[in-house]
């Protein structure tokens, strides 16, 4: 066969060298053609070695371009060329959207989470920069060499360096999305060497998703619920109050109903901030001497400080505002209350007066001394 216009089209999009003949050498005549387009570059071979390499553009192959091309060595052949060569067809076009990623589960050691397997996955973009030594040290004699053939390959190196790298940079996976493109930027560079030497360029490197096995995932989901649910008990204990208030400013309720707005929200704060389970639990408001606060006015019932014009307590939800006080134990009462919330003692009925032990004279219930005779009442 003689080979009289030499030239090559890429159908397959995928293509990185074409040999042509794709089998054995063939005859190049003296003056054939050979046309490479702009994104090719044209290898010649004679005799297993580089002769030529040509760029864009129509070429015609004759003693000016190829020395071995003569017609004096072709006339004991009838003019007929007894040059049998090659020539490689190198797609220097960059090749998109190749992918990489972990086959296996990787082992990392994370900051918060301890030592747990990870998946990584992404893609890159591959260009030829230097044909024949890509041709020497990868293509060989192969007559058509595609990227499914280097994918493989450049895949377990990718995944190798990130192993390393990752490592290196990041602590805990918690940390990973705000690093993803400082991740394929350090890892870009340091597979640059790799790829040079096979005359390969890394035109860009991109990480799509690093993934922990589902058990570690359902752990961080778990992690994020927690932190929900801290806010949740500040949220109801906001709530809480909000009720208790609305509840001392309705009228015309029962005395249960308006004891129970009393006590509930005051119950639900203290369960959410532990107190039900004897966290900070301390004597009963009845026995406790009056707070005095150390930054400013203190609830009467829990003793925490307050702003000075709150109404109730932010702590646990007690009424500041005092309307009436129970004549047995102190409590502080709404203005519609029949019944003490703590004790149960009638809000309405007066308890009996004291008598004087001397004169025997009626005088209130908080008197110390008799307002008829002056004897002293009480211890």
């Amino acid at each position: 066969m003689f080979l009289e216009i030499i030239e090559w089209f890429d159908e397959t999009g995928k293509e990185l060298v074409h040999r042509i003949p794709e089998e054995g050498s063939g005859d190049i005549k003296y003056g054939a053609q050979l046309i490479v387009r702009e994104s090719q570059a044209g290898i010649f071979f004679y005799r297993g070695k580089a002769v030529g390499a040509f760029g864009p553009g129509s070429h015609t192959l004759k003693t000016g371009n190829i020395p071995l091309l003569t017609k004096i060595v072709s006339l004991p052949w009838g003019a007929k060329s007894p040059l049998r060569a090659e020539v490689y067809f190198v797609n220097l076009k960059t090749f998109t959207n190749l992918k990489w990623g972990t086959r296996d589960p990787v082992a990392f050691k994370d900051s918060e989470l301890g030592l747990i397997r990870l998946r990584a996955f992404g893609v890159f973009n591959l260009r030829v920069y230097q044909p024949v030594l890509f041709i020497n040290n990868l293509v060989g004699t192969q007559g058509i060499f595609s990227t499914e053939e280097i994918e493989d390959y450049l895949n377990q190196v990718i995944v190798s360096r990130f192993n390393d790298y990752m490592g290196e940079t990041i602590d805990s996976i918690l940390n990973l999305p705000a690093k993803y493109d400082e991740l394929s930027d350090g890892l870009s560079e340091r597979l640059t060497q790799d790829f040079q030497r096979f005359g390969l360029d890394l035109q860009g490197l991109y990480i799509n998703a690093v993934t922990p096995p589902p058990e570690v995932q359902k752990a961080i989901d778990d992690r994020s619920r927690m932190g929900v649910f801290d806010d949740m008990n500040k949220l109801m204990q906001m709530k809480a109050a909000m009720a208790m208030e609305k509840a001392s400013e309705s009228e015309g309720e029962s005395a249960m109903g308006t004891g129970m707005g009393v006590m509930m929200p005051a119950m639900f704060a203290q369960y959410f901030s532990g107190k039900e389970q004897g966290q900070g639990q301390g004597p009963p408001a009845a026995d406790r001497p009056a707070p005095t606060g150390e930054t400013g006015p203190a609830c009467q019932e829990c003793g925490n400080s307050i702003p000075g014009d709150a109404k109730f307590c932010h702590q646990c939800g007690h009424q500041q505002v005092v309307f009436n006080k129970c004549g047995n134990c102190g409590k502080n009462l709404t203005p519609t209350a029949k019944f003490c919330p703590r004790c149960g003692q009638s809000a309405t009925e007066k308890p009996a007066p004291r008598l004087c032990p001397g004169c025997g004279a009626e005088n209130l219930t908080d008197s110390k001394f008799c307002n008829q005779c002056g004897e002293k009442i009480g211890a």
